[in-house]
C-alpha cells in the first residue's frame, strides 16, 4: 500500500489551494499512491483570523465545494484522498480532515481534539472523540483512524485509535518537526504496533520545515536478533510528494504476534488516567499559573 505526503507550500487562497491541491494529487496517483494526505488546514494553509467573526467568514462547509470537489477527485482518480479544512461550526470553527476512499466515499471524518489553546488555536472549538473506520484501497482494506498535529503530543490519542482497530493512523501536520517530535511519533507507532503516516508543510511555510514521515511500527522480524528502524520514510524540508510503502501483511502479523499495543495492558490499574475530577483541579492550577 503506497502512501503519498503531499508536503505542499499553500498557494494563497482556497480556491488556488483548492487548485494546487487537486495537481499534485494527480502527481501522486501517477506515481502509484493509493492514499494522498494532506498538511494540516489545507484550505486555508493554515493561516486563519484570531477575530471570531473573521475566522467563521474564512470557514468552510464539510460538505462544501472545496471539500466535496476532493471526494470527486478521489473517485476519478481511484485513490484515496485526506484532505484538511478550517470547517464551518459552532460555536466555533474546527480543524477538520475528512477521508475519502477511492470510490469517493467520505469514510472518516475526524476533528483536532488537542487544540493549541496555548496559542492562536485557542478559538477553535476543539473534537470531541477518535473515530476509526475502514478504508478500501485497491491493495486491500485497512483500518484508519486520524491525529491532527498537537494530537500527537498525547499518547492517550494513539492508545484510543488502537484499541478501536486502527492499523495506520494519518496525521495533517503544520509545526516544525525536529527530534522530539518525530520521536513521539516514532513512539507512538512503536507502543501501539501501528503504522503512522504524517504531512506537514515544507520549508518556506512560518514554523515549518519539511520531514514528513511514514513509521510502520513493526521494530522486530523473526529469525533477527537486531530491532529494525520503524521508519520507512523521513522527508526532506523540499516541497514534494514523498511516496512510502506499507507492507500491511508484515504489519498484521506483527501485531498477531508481538508483545505490544494491547496485547499485556492492565486497564484495571490505570484509572487514575480516567479520574476526571483530579484531571480538572491540574488543568484549573496550570491555567491560573498561565
Amino acid at each position: 500500500m503506497k502512501i503519498a505526503l503531499l508536503q505542499l507550500l499553500p498557494a494563497g487562497s482556497e480556491s488556488e489551494n483548492r487548485k494546487k491541491g487537486a495537481e499534485w494529487c494527480r502527481r501522486a496517483k501517477e506515481a502509484g499512491a493509493d492514499i494522498a494526505l494532506f498538511p494540516e488546514m489545507w484550505s486555508c494553509g493554515y493561516s486563519f483570523p484570531r477575530d471570531v467573526d473573521a475566522l467563521r467568514a474564512a470557514a468552510i462547509a464539510a460538505d462544501g465545494d472545496f471539500v466535496n470537489s476532493f471526494g470527486e477527485l478521489a473517485a476519478r482518480l481511484q485513490m484515496a484522498v485526506g484532505i484538511t479544512f478550517l470547517e464551518q461550526y459552532e460555536p466555533s470553527p474546527r480543524n477538520s480532515f475528512v477521508l475519502f476512499d477511492r470510490f469517493g466515499r467520505r469514510v472518516l471524518s475526524y476533528a483536532k481534539v488537542h487544540t493549541c489553546d496555548f496559542g492562536e488555536e485557542r478559538i477553535l472549538t476543539a473534537g470531541n472523540c477518535f473515530p476509526v473506520s475502514e478504508l478500501d484501497t485497491a491493495e486491500g482494506k485497512v483500518k484508519v483512524g486520524a491525529m491532527i498535529c498537537y494530537d500527537r503530543e498525547f499518547p492517550e490519542s494513539a492508545r484510543i485509535l488502537m484499541l478501536e482497530g486502527a492499523e495506520l493512523i494519518l496525521v495533517p501536520n503544520a509545526c516544525p518537526m525536529e527530534i522530539n517530535r518525530l520521536s513521539q511519533l516514532r513512539g507512538r507507532a512503536y507502543e501501539n504496533m501501528c503504522a503512522i503516516a504524517t504531512a506537514n508543510y515544507p520549508k518556506g511555510q512560518p514554523d515549518c520545515n519539511g520531514h514528513s514521515t511514514v513509521f510502520d511500527g513493526v521494530a522486530y522480524l523473526p529469525g533477527e536478533e537486531a530491532p529494525r528502524d520503524t521508519c520507512l520514510l523521513e522527508a526532506p524540508e523540499e516541497e514534494g510528494v514523498y511516496l512510502a510503502e506499507l507492507d500491511l501483511a508484515l504489519l498484521r502479523e506483527y501485531r498477531r504476534s508481538e508483545v505490544h499495543g494491547n496485547a499485556y495492558r492492565r486497564p484495571l490499574l490505570y484509572s487514575k488516567i480516567l479520574d476526571t475530577a483530579v484531571e480538572e483541579t491540574f488543568v484549573r492550577a496550570d491555567k491560573r499559573e498561565r
